[in-house]
């Protein structure tokens, strides 16, 4: 049994708060590592077609014994692809390699405005949402410049954005514009990069405070700002405790020490300019 609550989507969709992302998993790693994800009480998997490990996560998904609505599963379109028909194609694919008839989230990678395709790519997803392949249907990378033209040209308002998303990059703009919109925000790199982020010496003194380790404080300041959060992990121990942040709270002072941290920076691509293929 699953211990991780769940948010409700801007259409009525219940999407677990913390999820076990895929990035940089080798396929033939990922049945593996998925599975121990789940068997540690993960019910959310977040994976894109970038990632080349969807057929590995389907196998493990198959192999689990969980029932499938009991499980959400996200994947996602990439930059290449983009375009309706293309979108569509590329679609079909990920479920077969996923070896799904639907998927919980389909996402937009990332917006490409170089490209000028996101538009007619969304209302692509809008009609996979329409024909109940997808449950929900969102964007990733999207800034709020991005997000504002595509709900003025198109029907679907999307579920969620997942961002870049850590202490140092506490994304306050973003956050604030998903929130008027009912847009739910879901970071990646919910731990920054790994080890930089967590020695950093306020993080250590709030675990310290709690008798927690680095990463769990903060996926614990993920949760109370009501993010949606996927670490990403192949280490099993560090799975399962990424999962066993649900039986405590940090309070004021915490909160106001993790605020002090956000510089702004990033640590992966501009989404203004990345356009890679």
């Amino acid at each position: 049994m699953s211990k991780v609550p769940s948010l409700t989507l801007n259409n009525g969709v219940s999407m677990p708060q913390l999820g076990f992302g895929v990035w940089q998993v080798p396929d033939d790693e990922a049945a593996r590592t998925v599975a121990t994800a789940l068997e540690a009480g993960y019910r959310s998997i977040d994976t894109a077609a970038i990632y080349g490990n969807e057929e590995g996560t389907g196998r493990a998904i198959a192999s689990s014994g969980i029932a499938r609505d009991e499980l959400f599963v996200t994947t996602k379109l990439w930059n290449s692809d983009q375009g309706h028909d293309s979108t569509l194609r590329a679609f079909d694919k990920s479920l077969e390699r996923l070896g799904l008839e639907y998927v919980d989230l389909y996402l937009i990678h990332w917006p490409v405005p170089s490209k000028d395709a996101y538009v007619d790519t969304y209302k692509a997803l809008e009609k996979i949402h329409a024909d109940g392949r997808a449950k929900a249907i969102g964007v990733s990378n999207f800034l709020p410049e991005h997000l504002e033209r595509l709900i003025a040209q198109t029907s679907v308002v999307p579920a969620v954005n997942q961002i870049e998303l850590h202490p140092q990059l506490a994304q306050a703009a973003s956050r604030a514009v998903h929130e008027r919109h009912g847009i739910t925000t879901e970071a990646w790199s919910p731990l920054g990069q790994g080890r930089g982020l967590l020695e950093v010496p306020t993080i250590v003194a709030v675990a310290q405070k709690h008798d927690r380790t680095p990463a769990q404080v903060v996926l614990r300041w993920h949760l109370q700002l009501g993010n949606v959060a996927i670490p990403k992990s192949v280490t099993p121990s560090r799975i399962r405790e990424n999962v066993d942040v649900f039986d405590f709270e940090l309070d004021a002072d915490d909160l106001a020490a993790f605020a002090a941290l956000d510089e702004g920076t990033r640590l992966g691509p501009d989404p203004a300019t990345f356009d890679m293929a």
